[in-house]
């Protein structure tokens, strides 16, 4: 194949390079800001000096994370929120999008239920009725909360119910002549067909789950169940004024500073994200191009 080398196509190659090149920068420029203020010495980062890198070295903030049991223990609770809710969801999810994947001549009431889906994805009952409901099940300050209030993303279901209806109708047909139910076909023959949009479904949920912090906020009294996204959103550093403080202690908190222990904190927060992120990553644009076109 022989590729255009017209002036007009070489232009167009630059341009695109420096839009591409413009928009890596700025989607990467706010971790590395992050990660830069995290490691700045306290003058610098309360006097805003820090900009594109850190001004001096101090590792202050993260010593102070090692020993903050109470980022452990929300650490902990967003990985069960993570794993349980994004379980649960990916679950709910798939025994509901498949059957509004079939015909109406399948599933006869395909669409009074696809119509209160759409419904609900457009309406709500609001924030009050939410929190009335939650609390009706005795689910406050229990991670059950944070895993069922909002358990069933209206909008990955529709994705995984396209993708279904795209899948070859005769490798069913061929599991039924088999003997195969509709359980076996689905979790033996439809699930294993579609890992691309349940891969990019899983990601959209687990991140949500991850970075989700007002729902901890509502429903958790108790500050030591809060997720990790709820804890950082509540941060401060400040010296305690009603205990005695050890000379090793008033000098390590002199070193720190709220926006450097934030960044810190916040680098951190982020971290398992951005390593799960590349091995979904290869299924993202498949699941969603697949997912969101009807034919």
């Amino acid at each position: 194949m022989v590729q255009n080398k017209t002036l007009g196509s070489r232009i167009f190659n630059i341009v695109n390079i420096i839009i591409l090149t413009i928009l890596t920068l700025s989607c990467l420029y706010p971790l590395w800001y992050t990660f830069s203020l995290s490691i700045s010495v306290k003058s610098a980062a309360n006097a805003g000096l820090v900009t594109f890198y850190p001004i001096g070295f101090s590792l202050a903030s993260y010593r102070e994370i090692m020993s903050d049991i109470k980022f452990f223990n929300s650490f902990w609770i967003s990985i069960q929120r993570v794993v349980l809710g994004t379980g649960l969801s990916l679950l709910v999810m798939i025994m509901m999008a498949y059957p509004l994947s079939k015909s109406k001549r399948d599933f006869k009431a395909r669409d009074i239920f696809m119509w209160i889906v759409i419904f609900c994805m457009l309406f709500n009952g609001g924030l009050i009725p939410w929190y009335l409901t939650v609390k009706s099940y005795h689910l406050l300050d229990t991670i059950w909360a944070l895993v069922l209030a909002g358990g069933l993303p209206v909008f990955n279901v529709i994705l995984l119910m396209n993708f279904f209806r795209n899948l070859p109708a005769d490798i069913e047909e061929a599991a039924v002549i088999d003997g195969a139910g509709p359980w076996r076909i689905l979790f033996g023959i439809v699930v294993p067909c579609s890992l691309p949009v349940i891969a990019t479904v899983t990601l959209f949920t687990g991140v949500y789950h991850w970075n989700e912090f007002f729902n901890g906020l509502v429903l958790m009294s108790d500050a030591s169940k809060y997720p990790l996204q709820t804890y950082i959103q509540q941060l401060v550093v400040s010296i305690p004024s009603d205990t005695t403080l050890t000379p090793d202690q008033y000098k390590r908190l002199s070193e720190l500073s709220n926006k450097s222990l934030n960044a810190a904190k916040v680098f951190i927060a982020i971290t398992p994200v951005l390593i799960v992120y590349p091995f979904l990553q290869k299924y993202f644009v498949t699941g969603i191009m697949l997912g969101a076109v009807k034919e």
